[in-house]
């Protein structure tokens, strides 16, 4: 084999390094706002960093990035998923209500929560990848059903509910100083950063996402990963639900409210290609972290409620100002402006042929 052949196969070739460079630049904003705020909170509110501190948000950012996880999935297919609030509240009050406060009835309780989660994700499902309707529309509408059934579930049993001792104090216990909720989080994360990157079914999953109709070519099952997807997405949500039911001991019908734009907001500022395909679990987790971690400097600093949502909204938008998508255009348009031949200096070869004409 010749040196020139071998460098063209060489899996470090100039070309595979800068593609790798391209793909990585996407997920990179979200590890520079983390240095960000990390340097904003040690120089206004450094109590925000104290250990104590940490291990007390670190179960409430796993929460999210449970939940965004199952929003990144959705958006992976070019779908997106308004239910999250309704599904993660039922999960929490299927909790208190089938629990009856009662430790002999956790498990019962639990795999209650993620039936019901994963029935709603059929339904999502089958509308969406099954009928073709859209998602923005059907997740928003199946939201509100879920809401109306969580309404009228919650009169079933006394208002504020505990859910089952024995469960509550398991998440307040401590694993290397932090709740094991933290872990679960983590475990998550690192089992869908190896399942999409290492197994085929999971490259089958991005190749779905990223072109559809070259997939159903392929002969992968189009229809049924996008059915299963929703309903992965909804357990996630019920994860979320059953976990953060624990933390507060007596949920209440509304803690699922911050979860309709939040999961939303770390899937874009984790660098997610908003019309599917790409996505990366951990930028994902990193990015459900820095708003965690945002949201309790702001309280920290003592801002207004109405500050809050500005601040935050704000992030969203930057988010989508820099999303990975934009990101990639511009990394592109870099290297083509790069790869341009300069036209103000002379060609070599017309040199020579000006050379040949003149000695001719």
């Amino acid at each position: 084999m010749t040196t020139a052949t071998a460098k063209s196969v060489s899996p470090t070739s100039p070309s595979s390094a800068l593609t790798k460079f391209v793909v990585a630049s996407r997920y990179m904003p979200v590890y520079l706002a983390m240095i960000l705020l990390i340097i904003v909170s040690s120089i206004w509110v450094p109590e925000t960093l104290s250990g104590v501190a940490l291990s007390a948000i670190a179960p409430f950012g796993a929460l999210l990035a449970i939940t965004a996880l199952g929003q990144m999935l959705v958006i992976m297919t070019g779908g997106i998923d308004l239910s999250t609030p309704g599904t993660l509240t039922l999960a929490a009050m299927i909790m208190a209500g089938v629990g009856q406060q009662s430790d002999g009835r956790i498990g019962l309780s639990i795999l209650t929560a993620i039936g019901v989660a994963a029935l709603i994700g059929l339904v999502n499902g089958i509308l969406i990848g099954g009928l073709k309707l859209n998602a923005l529309i059907v997740t928003l509408a199946t939201g509100q059903i879920v809401v109306g059934i969580v309404s009228r579930y919650v009169r079933t049993f006394p208002v504020q509910s505990a859910v089952p001792r024995g469960f509550s104090d398991w998440t307040a216990t401590r694993i290397l100083g932090v709740s094991p909720i933290f872990w679960i989080g983590v475990a998550v994360t690192m089992f869908f950063v190896v399942g999409l990157r290492y197994t085929s079914v999971g490259r089958r999953f991005q190749i779905v996402g990223a072109n559809p109709v070259s997939a159903n070519v392929m002969g992968v099952r189009v229809v049924a990963n996008q059915i299963l997807v929703y309903v992965v997405a909804s357990v996630l949500y019920a994860v979320a639900g059953v976990a953060l039911a624990g933390l507060l001991r007596n949920p209440g019908v509304n803690i699922g409210s911050p979860y309709l734009l939040g999961p939303i907001a770390a899937v874009v500022i984790g660098g997610a290609s908003l019309t599917g395909g790409l996505a990366s679990p951990f930028s994902t987790f990193v990015a459900a972290l820095f708003l965690t971690g945002l949201n309790q400097m702001m309280l920290a600093l003592g801002l207004a409620t109405s500050l809050q949502f500005l601040v935050f909204g704000l992030v969203i938008i930057g988010g989508m100002l820099i999303s990975g998508d934009r990101i990639i255009k511009g990394v592109e348009q870099v290297l083509r402006e790069r790869r341009k031949p300069d036209r103000t200096k002379p060609d070599r070869n017309d040199d020579s042929l000006e050379d040949a004409s003149s000695h001719g």
